[in-house]
């Protein structure tokens, strides 16, 4: 029970943060609807379990390249690219034809889930975040497999059930929103991801 409670703990600690993450989903789930929100929810769970495994299998290496010079720099510019492509994409798109429900085929679920998985793992701090819990637990504590598997399958959980809760609440919102409420939205959202590209820069060492 111990390693279920921490799991949820540090599942709520990492999605209540408000971060691009947060804005991708809600952005998504406001202008495109439940759908769409789930694709990018999907990109960024399973970029996030990508990273867990590998950094159970590969703890070491990874450990020594997020200690790497030229990591958070290189992940920081690249992550930043993305966010700030990310937001004026958002701000200066088009929304005159928010109103229809977009049609939806694997063309457009696949760009929903690409956009997800870029946000969550072209980000340094994914593998910060991951690789410290890693290290705590595994590496510290010295946890067995199926303890490990009980943390990190917790956190998943707790990630998958509140990242769907946004999105849902999102879809909610959108059906009391009007067109040019849902398209200052996402120009507001346009402005946040900027702004996080920005900042993730200037915490990676990239400006300033």
């Amino acid at each position: 029970m111990q390693y279920i409670a921490d799991g949820v703990m540090l599942g709520l600690t990492l999605t209540i943060l408000l971060g691009p993450i947060f804005v991708a989903l809600t952005q998504t789930g406001i202008q495109y609807g439940l759908r769409a929100g789930i694709a990018v929810g999907s990109g960024i769970w399973i970029s996030d379990i990508i990273v867990i495994s590998a950094s159970y299998y590969f703890i070491l290496q990874l450990t020594e390249l997020t200690h790497a010079e030229n990591f958070k720099f290189g992940m920081g510019l690249a992550g930043g690219l993305v966010l700030m492509g990310s937001g004026l994409i958002s701000f200066f798109k088009s929304h005159k034809g928010a109103e229809s429900t977009p049609a939806f085929n694997a063309k457009s679920y696949f760009g929903y889930f690409t956009r997800g998985f870029a946000v969550n793992f072209i980000n340094p701090f994914t593998f910060v975040f991951w690789i410290g819990v890693m290290t705590s637990y595994v590496s510290a504590k010295g946890i067995n497999g199926r303890e490990t598997f009980l943390l990190f399958g917790t956190i998943m959980v707790t990630i998958i059930i509140t990242d769907s809760l946004k999105v849902i609440l999102a879809k909610a919102i959108k059906s009391r929103l009007q067109l040019h409420h849902i398209g200052i939205f996402t120009k507001l959202a346009g402005v946040l991801l900027f702004i996080f590209g920005i900042v993730l820069m200037v915490r990676s060492g990239v400006i300033f």
